[in-house]
């Protein structure tokens, strides 16, 4: 009779102002069960799935990530089922119900999951000559999911009217916030228009100039929605906001696998240049990263004031002639040609002047007196 009446009787909770719910004891005891044995489920599927993920191929959907979201989402839908053993689901807390609240979150979590999980599979799974593209599609996705299941989760919570009445209310503060917002807005928009351009991709080599004439090189190292990031050929990391990047004059080392390059040499106006071009001809020929086709060009470019400048044009891998590469590709030619021209005697002129007098100049010499 004690223990019966012990379960009956009822704990007053204050869940609002004014509107004390009284729960059984006997509901508080369940909603307690059920709790626990949520926790208890969750830690046991969560010990299981890392389990099975050191043996499996499935690595990508199958691990500790996975695990600990599907053990949040059973201590979650615990919760829930605890609330509503407590009768507590169809109160409200200012002025929204209890029950669309959890609704709302428990909506959004699921969005997230799926968003997060999507962009991971899209990412594993791309080839890597694919990887630098699928990067910026699988984060689009992701981005785009969790805006969309944030505005779902605000409707479901029926906070998309209030939500509008205190934007509406807010006057000045939404004018400065809006102001402030248009940059985050513009490179948002950006980022989506280079996604669809694709001027550069994740691991090219580019050339950035903006409207100051400021110059950057480097190598993309990340593509957001928000901002770029680029190694530049120093070790440093540079941060560029799309909407600058966008805007900017944008000279893609890489995009092709080959490119011609271009090298003056100056050589003295005594110099024989057929016999000039005929050594760096040769030069140019055993050198291995110069392609045989298209042949590379050797001529006379112009008659400058101290020398004559003999243009070269040869086409080698992109890849050798950015950043360090360089080290052994345009300056081990330049070395070359140097010490080839050098060798054959040919010489590679100092600027030099020619003065001319209106009158003839004379000169007196002095012998030294003893």
């Amino acid at each position: 009779m004690l223990s019966t009446a012990i379960l009956n009787s009822t704990i007053t909770i204050p869940l609002e102002p004014g509107v004390p719910i009284e729960i059984p004891l006997s509901s508080i005891i369940n909603a307690v069960l059920i709790f626990v044995a949520g926790i208890f489920i969750s830690r046991i599927l969560k010990r299981q799935i890392i389990k099975a993920s050191r043996s499996t191929t499935h690595v990508w959907i199958i691990n500790e990530d996975t695990a600990t979201a599907i053990s949040n989402l059973i201590i979650f839908i615990a919760i829930i089922q605890s609330l509503n053993a407590l009768g507590i689901l169809a109160h409200e807390i200012g002025g929204m119900p209890l029950s669309k609240i959890l609704t709302a979150l428990l909506v959004f979590y699921f969005a997230y999951l799926l968003a997060k999980k999507s962009k991971d599979y899209m990412i594993s799974r791309s080839p890597q000559s694919k990887l630098p593209e699928v990067q910026v599609k699988a984060k689009l996705f992701y981005y785009t999911v969790i805006t969309l299941a944030f505005f779902l989760a605000l409707n479901i919570a029926g906070i998309s009217g209030e939500l509008g009445t205190i934007l509406a209310a807010a006057g000045i503060t939404g004018i400065v916030l809006g102001f402030s917002a248009q940059t985050v807005v513009s490179n948002f928009v950006s980022g989506v228009f280079m996604y669809f351009d694709k001027p550069l991709q994740i691991g090219d080599a580019v050339r950035l100039k903006d409207a100051s004439g400021t110059v950057v090189e480097g190598i993309v190292e990340d593509i957001r929605i928000m901002s770029t990031r680029i190694r530049q050929w120093d070790g440093t990391l540079l941060r560029i906001p799309n909407d600058k990047l966008f805007n900017s004059e944008i000279v893609n080392l890489q995009k092709y696998p080959a490119r011609r390059t271009t090298i003056e040499i100056g050589i003295a106006y005594s110099a024989d240049a057929e016999k000039a071009i005929e050594i760096i001809k040769k030069v140019l020929e055993d050198e291995p990263y110069v392609l045989a086709i298209p042949a590379p060009r050797v001529y006379v470019d112009r008659l400058a004031d101290s020398s004559v400048v003999i243009r070269i044009w040869a086409w080698t891998p992109s890849s050798l002639w950015v950043g360090e590469n360089l080290l052994r590709s345009r300056y081990h030619l330049l070395q070359r040609i140097k010490a080839a021209l050098d060798k054959e005697g040919i010489e590679i002129p100092f600027p030099q002047r020619v003065n001319w007098f209106a009158n003839e100049l004379r000169v007196k010499l002095e012998s030294e007196e003893n």
